[in-house]
């Protein structure tokens, strides 16, 4: 028996789930839910108010499917609807402080010997970061935004999604150098 996929390309999906046919809307948020969890949860670090988000997010991808005009990569267009309501997500909880002055940085949690550099640590560091300076971080060195597209996302200037860019690479640099003076050297 040969087995034929239901939808044989994105654009027939993406049609049918115009029409708003459930089945291509499930097989829309099947195929593009776990790498948009993992864009919510770079700036949401309870992962039960990141799938909130994501799901919120995915509403309005199915609202706003008729906007959809098929250039440039699909998943960028839902990746950007992400980001826009992980921003909003954040401004109405008001977590997001754009302080110059604060460099209060949370602890971060120690690794278990041996990997030194996994996803997760990372992640941790990230996520130790103030509110204001990961968000700038995020958008600027994951996302792949510019200083004044950030500016008017965040309805900051551009010289302070820039400063907080730099407060934010520093920390992160500041932490590595850290973890790797405290880190158990290997023998050999």
């Amino acid at each position: 028996m040969k087995v034929i996929p239901f939808y044989s390309n994105e654009k027939q999906l993406i049609k049918r789930a115009k029409t708003g046919q459930r089945v291509a809307q499930q097989a829309i948020y099947d195929k593009f839910a776990p790498k948009m969890l993992s864009v919510c949860r770079q700036y949401i670090k309870d992962v039960q108010f990141a799938e909130d988000v994501m799901v919120n997010g995915f509403v309005k991808v199915f609202k706003g499917l008729e906007t959809f005009e098929y250039r440039g990569s699909f998943e960028g267009w839902i990746r950007k609807i992400m980001v826009r309501e992980c921003i909003s997500y954040l401004r109405k909880r008001q977590f997001v402080v754009y302080d110059d002055e604060m460099l209060t940085v949370k602890a971060i949690p120690t690794q278990a010997e041996g990997a030194f550099m996994e996803v997760e640590y990372l992640q941790s560091m990230i996520d130790a970061l103030p509110e204001g300076y990961k968000m700038v971080f995020v958008l600027y060195a994951v996302e792949g935004y510019k200083h004044h597209e950030i500016a008017k996302m965040l309805e900051i200037s551009e010289g302070t999604s820039k400063s907080q860019l730099f407060k934010a690479r520093k920390l992160l640099q500041e932490n590595l150098k850290f973890k790797k003076t405290t880190s158990p050297k290997k023998m050999g």
